[in-house]
């Protein structure tokens, strides 16, 4: 959709402040530049998924549902299993979100989470995909499916949490006769290099962790940066805007300690 003048105008407007803000070494919400706001997760908040967790991040709020199924493989990967990743923007969530099929912000914030998961090979592709074959033509598929309860700002950071405090929480059925026992246990899933998101806003020379949806659009260039338990950058999703040299590798400092902060919400 185009922008509309009003549009134009408006982002002017909260840029301008915004930025005489941080001029004075200030936030909107009095927070450091590198800090974020109030956080809390929850695991095991549905009683019918094989894991889920609630993750909150200032009123940002999103919920993970894991569920395991059985499925026919790729052809490809016969003996892999199968990782997919959903998400649903839900109308209640924001004014700008909209009842229909899957949307272009639905999408990406799934392939942003999906691709920090499979990018540290979180027991994906290198480990509980390879590990859920059960016989010829037969695997198990995990869907993690993601919903955004209340958009706060930072709906990529708060859906990175849950779903790895979901999946750290799953429970693989018991396979017997052709048939999963839900009500039996065979194993919990287990993780191990925990990848987690850090979203940055550029604002002219300031960084921000954690920014709100007032300076997400009053940014010139954002950036998520996923970083794992072990030290290594698993991924990176650029916005909108350039970055120097010297600015992802400072993003990058700043998601190595707050990921690091991040990860005792869930270890």
């Amino acid at each position: 959709m185009a922008e509309t003048a009003h549009d134009i105008i408006m982002h002017d407007v909260k840029r301008s402040v915004v930025l005489e803000l941080l001029r004075r070494g200030k936030r909107m919400d009095e927070r450091a530049l590198d800090e974020y706001r109030p956080i809390s997760v929850q695991r095991d908040v549905i009683d019918t998924a094989e894991g889920s967790a609630l993750a909150k991040i200032g009123t940002t709020q999103i919920l993970i549902g894991v569920k395991i199924d059985l499925a026919t493989p790729y052809g490809d990967r016969p003996e892999e299993g199968i990782f997919s990743t959903n998400c649903e923007l839900l109308p209640l969530a924001n004014p700008s979100f909209e009842a229909g099929p899957p949307r272009e912000g639905s999408i990406e914030l799934a392939r942003v989470v999906d691709r920090g998961i499979r990018s540290a090979e979180v027991d994906v592709d290198d480990g509980f995909t390879k590990g859920f074959f059960l016989e010829e033509g037969k695997v198990l598929a995990l869907y993690l499916d993601i919903y955004v309860l209340d958009h706060g700002g930072n709906m990529t950071d708060a859906a990175s949490l849950a779903a790895m405090a979901a999946l750290s929480s799953t429970k693989i059925p018991k396979y017997e006769d052709g048939k999963l026992i839900r009500n039996e246990t065979a194993s919990m899933l287990d993780i191990k290099r925990f990848p987690l998101a850090t979203s940055l806003a550029k604002i002219e020379e300031f960084l921000l962790a954690d920014p709100t949806m007032e300076e997400k659009v009053a940014c010139d260039a954002n950036i998520t940066i996923s970083t794992t338990k072990d030290g290594n950058v698993a991924a990176m999703q650029k916005g909108k805007g350039e970055f120097t040299k010297q600015d992802v590798l400072d993003a990058v400092d700043v998601a190595f300690k707050k990921g690091d902060e991040l990860r005792k919400y869930i270890l």
